[in-house]
């Protein structure tokens, strides 16, 4: 864990605006009607509905995104009673988690009341505000009977994260240890060290999950939970063992599991040593566990160890829990958050951590590839997928057991809402690898000995969108799958130019090159020396029917790609003319830019056609082009240098393709600002439409404008498209991440669908 300092940590607190979250508003305000929309006299009729049909107040106010983090500040992170105001930093990150993970909004609540009366009273009084309600921070044993209370009396869900958001991460790595040490849950001896709100929680719902109660010793500090003692609270009496046993050296002898919810250093090596074979620890006292896990670690080679930190491996990490938990019980309108809900959230989460694990998560963690394993028992909190996994889980539960009010109908159009939330996914992103499934393509990677192209093809396979063909040394290839334990649901197809076995076909490739070239400098030597080259082996492949679609690029120059293609499969129009284009994902939608990749100073014809193969192209995806050329300049207020270009290709366009809803040259904020554009150029031929597809005056701006929509305004993108080109030929960008790659075969096979049958979406 990276040491930070006392002072860091107050000025990340009090630096620029005072704390860590700020409320925005959500509508337009900034007109004198904007306001007496919002407040009076327009804020009477939603009032005025919501009192006829109070169901109402879901369609007309925040509640059903809103959460209450409520704490009175009497048990805070293990700092203990530093009560409410002290307290407040830690409800207010509670916040900034919540929206981060879920874009779920949160209204931080700290109460300066320890009665527990006074406090249900408080909470039930504010509750109409709220979707849900989050305990945060208060002190055992009052903790039990105010969610419990709470749970009865209110219809919104409560839930003590505290108690239960432990229980169920903690929950999903003993479902994934046990599968791993061939453990059965209901035979194992399980040994809790701590009696507190956490310990019993967990305690609670490993029984829910299966683990028999009269297999587990619970221990607090003064000593076992056994029949002698006469000082236990009614919730710590629930936990009395039978067994003669009296301290926590005793209880861990032949244990297969440790859950440590106590302090730090109860557990000794030696007590370690005692425990049976493959033990499962999980020592969660914060900062400092129960055992240090390199301790542990040189103690048991077979143990499966978790703590609650994050410098080692396996931490049971709340926020993979109660964002998401609270996601998808506030989206069917929940009344509660039962057992078969939280059961629900467990299981989800064991599950994501059998699946491959996303490159981004790898780069996040710095770790070159996670994998199911002693060591990844349980998802990373980064792990983009835990919104579309854990929320879904957690409704579909809440509608199996008839505590949800507003069942979900379509969940490929939740997941694809949960997704658009934190700006991960996108309609037409789905839609691409969507089709893509429907009718796999079998696509040559030029690239295949790089372990990131592997990792692609791994969720590439997986997930069913296209049938890999790797080019490179088998061995090589082989090697790297080994290393990194990346896993494929069916022998992978493996070619390598070079050897032997493939003598036959660079002749016959060769053959073809040569009768291409034979006239424009190409002798047959030279095809035959060619085809031990990836690139234009690959190409050939694709060209001769053997596959379906091509991709290069990650560790080769664009141009040396194009090249072979060019030559080898040739152009798709008359004009011979190629150019490249991104997808740049917004949370406004989809844009196409071009050309970003091809062209360097095109002059106006070359414009021309730059826009009329991306016009084409954004057809494919069923979507009508609505088309601005930009510059530096407006509607001909400077008639030199690109603009002057971009007029005469304007020219052109609307006299030959008249019915092309196009128009420029304009400045790049009129073209994204529909308002600005038509209150200053009502003439255009733009006018009622958004723009979703920009033409750039030169390589160098097009180029510039993506990467910095990529590295600054946080925008996926996808491509670059090769436009014009004859086959399915498709060039990444050098070092494309796992997630680009995937992106780019959904295209790659789209674009074979779409040449076999004319079809697109």
């Amino acid at each position: 864990m990276a040491k930070i300092t006392k002072e860091e940590a107050l000025e990340y607190h009090s630096k620029g605006r005072p704390g860590k979250i700020e409320v925005i508003p959500t509508t337009p305000h900034s007109t004198q009607r904007d306001l007496s929309l919002a407040y009076t006299p327009g804020v009477a009729s939603p009032c005025l509905e919501i009192k006829d049909r109070p169901e109402d107040v879901f369609r007309y106010t925040a509640k059903g995104n809103l959460v209450a983090v409520v704490s009175n500040g009497t048990a805070v992170l293990g700092l203990g009673d530093i009560g409410a105001m002290a307290g407040k930093p830690v409800m207010e990150g509670k916040g900034l988690l919540f929206k981060v993970f879920a874009d779920v909004d949160v209204f931080d609540i700290e109460v300066d009341e320890k009665n527990i009366d006074r406090l249900i009273e408080i909470v039930k009084a504010i509750s109409p505000t709220f979707g849900g309600i989050n305990l945060e921070d208060i002190k055992a044993p009052e903790c039990f009977e105010i969610e419990q209370r709470l749970i009865e009396e209110l219809d919104i869900p409560v839930f003590h994260d505290d108690q239960h958001g432990t229980a169920i991460i903690s929950g999903a790595g003993l479902l994934n240890a046990l599968e791993i040490s061939g453990k059965k849950i209901d035979k194992i001896k399980m040994v809790v060290s701590g009696a507190g709100a956490g310990a019993i929680a967990c305690t609670k719902f490993y029984i829910s999950l299966g683990v028999k109660k009269e297999n587990i010793v619970m221990c607090d500090s003064k000593g076992v939970l056994n029949r002698k003692r006469k000082d236990l609270n009614k919730h710590k009496q629930e936990f009395v063992t039978d067994r003669n046993v009296d301290t926590l050296a005793d209880a861990v002898k032949g244990a297969d599991l440790f859950l440590g919810l106590s302090v730090a250093d109860q557990l000794t090596p030696e007590m370690l040593k005692t425990m049976a074979d493959h033990p499962i620890v999980f020592a969660m006292a914060n900062p400092n566990p129960e055992i240090e896990y390199d301790v542990a670690v040189a103690t048991r080679s077979d143990l499966i160890m978790a703590t609650g930190r994050s410098d080692y491996p396996n931490q049971i990490n709340n926020v993979l829990g109660f964002p998401f938990i609270f996601r998808g019980a506030l989206d069917v309108r929940a009344r509660k958050i039962n057992e078969e809900m939280k059961i629900a959230a467990c299981k989800a989460l064991a599950d994501l951590a059998k699946e491959p694990v996303p490159e981004q998560v790898n780069t996040a963690y710095n770790v070159r590839n996670l994998s199911f394993g002693r060591d990844y028992i349980i998802p990373k909190p980064l792990d983009p997928r835990l919104i579309t996994r854990v929320a879904p889980a957690v409704a579909k539960a809440a509608m199996d057991t008839g505590v949800a009010r507003k069942p979900i109908t379509d969940w490929e159009a939740y997941e694809l809402e949960l997704n658009r939330r934190l700006g991960y996914g996108n309609k037409l992103v789905n839609d691409i690898l969507q089709k893509a499934k429907s009718e796999p393509k079998r696509v040559v990677y030029a690239d295949a000995s790089n372990f990131k192209v592997l990792k692609a093809v791994q969720s590439v396979v997986h997930e069913g969108i296209a049938r890999p063909i790797l080019l490179g040394p088998k061995d090589e290839i082989m090697e790297i799958i080994r290393e990194n334990k990346l896993e494929f649901d069916e022998e992978i197809h493996i070619i390598d130019p070079r050897s032997k076995e493939e003598a036959g076909r660079r002749k016959e490739f060769a053959d073809i090159y040569f009768a291409k070239r034979q006239r424009k400098g190409a002798t047959l030597d030279e095809a035959r020396e060619l085809m031990f080259d990836r690139d234009h082996f690959g190409i050939m492949m694709v060209e001769t029917g053997q596959a379906d679609a091509f991709i290069s690029g990650f560790a080769r120059k664009y141009a040396d790609v194009i090249r072979p293609a060019l030559q080898i499969v040739g152009t798709n129009n008359t004009q011979k003319h190629i150019a490249g284009m991104y997808i740049v994902i917004t949370k406004k939608g989809p844009f196409f830019f071009a050309d970003t990749t091809v062209n360097i100073n095109p002059d106006a014809r070359t414009l021309v056609n730059n826009t009329l193969l991306t016009a084409e192209e954004v057809r494919r995806f069923n979507i009508e082009p609505v088309v601005a050329l930009v510059s530096y300049s407006n509607f001909g207020s400077i008639r030199t240098g690109s603009p002057r270009l971009v007029q005469e290709a304007i020219d052109i366009l609307h006299k030959e393709h008249p019915d092309l809803i196009v128009d420029g040259e304009m400045q790049a904020n009129f073209a994204f600002n529909r308002s600005l554009r038509e209150g200053r150029f009502p003439f255009t031929k733009l006018q009622g439409k958004e723009v979703n597809t920009i033409i750039f005056p030169n390589l160098s701006s097009g180029n510039i404008a993506y990467k910095m929509m990529q590295e600054i305004g946080n925008a996926e993108v996808i491509g670059p498209i090769l436009l014009g080109i004859n086959k399915p030929i498709h060039i990444l960008q050098l070092d494309s991440s796992a997630r680009e790659i995937i992106n780019m075969t959904g295209i790659a096979v789209v674009d074979a669908q779409c040449r076999a049958d004319d079809t697109c979406f």
